[in-house]
């Protein structure tokens, strides 16, 4: 079951693309969190999605926001995906134990072993403040992502 709006998000710490950990609990007080799960690192819809929010990343990622984006794929993919794309955001590896934020956060597909595209907008309290879920080919809008925001 998807994680509700007006819940605590699960904490959780995550490798990023270079190794380094990044926890939710490091914005805390500081900033509001989108959380992006995407199921697969180098897919095109993956791809294009992120590649819209590095376009627009000041929207996502300054003094007041956090963007973590999140896929079950390896510490090394993920390197290789955001120096590949240009992604100056975290890309967190929910690698091992298998997908356990994609499931705390009720995302995870275990059938093909990797997050469902979720959204999750936390804000800096750690309460989840809005949320979408879309199907594997489905993307999402990211209008939708800028109203949440502003609506904080």
């Amino acid at each position: 079951m998807t994680l509700a709006v007006g819940s605590p998000a699960p904490s959780f710490t995550l490798k990023d693309q270079f190794g380094a950990e990044v926890s939710l609990s490091d914005f805390t007080g500081k900033k509001n969190v989108v959380v992006v799960f995407i199921p697969f690192a180098f897919t095109g819809t993956c791809t294009g999605e992120l590649c819209a929010l590095r376009d627009d990343i000041s929207a996502f990622q300054n003094d007041g926001v956090q963007l973590l984006a999140i896929s079950c794929d390896s510490m090394f993919t993920q390197k290789v995906f955001a120096e590949q794309e240009g992604y100056k955001f975290p890309v967190l590896a929910d690698f091992w134990p298998h997908g356990e934020v994609a499931k705390a956060f009720g995302v995870f597909n275990a059938d093909l072993g990797c997050a469902l595209r979720g959204t999750f907008i936390i804000d800096k309290e750690g309460i989840v403040r809005w949320s979408v879920v879309n199907g594997l080919g489905d993307a999402r809008n990211l209008g939708e992502y800028k109203a949440a925001l502003a609506a904080l």
